[in-house]
């Protein structure tokens, strides 16, 4: 329990960003879950537009520091391998 005016708002503003934070990795989650549905259904445009929005949110995600920025391009890399190979098929 917070004791000074400081350490009261520090509080206050760890559980509002604690909040933010948790919308934000949820939306990136949910964007890459979409594109791997997109992969796996097999409609080529459709899942390139998926990982192309999945790659946007997931720079927004790092660039707000919510993941790290390595986290963002590992799977965004991931999900263009996935295109990769769903178009050698």
């Amino acid at each position: 329990m917070p004791h000074s005016k400081s350490a009261k708002k520090r509080q206050r503003q760890s559980l509002v960003r604690a909040d933010r934070n948790q919308a934000r990795r949820t939306a990136a989650r949910t964007a890459v879950r979409t594109a791997r549905e997109a992969i796996a259904d097999g409609d080529k445009e459709a899942a390139a537009a998926a990982v192309q929005a999945a790659g946007t949110v997931l720079d927004r995600t790092a660039s707000k520091g919510v993941i790290h920025a390595n986290n963002a391009a590992r799977r965004k890399s991931r999900l263009a391998q996935q295109l990769g190979a769903m178009d050698a098929d």
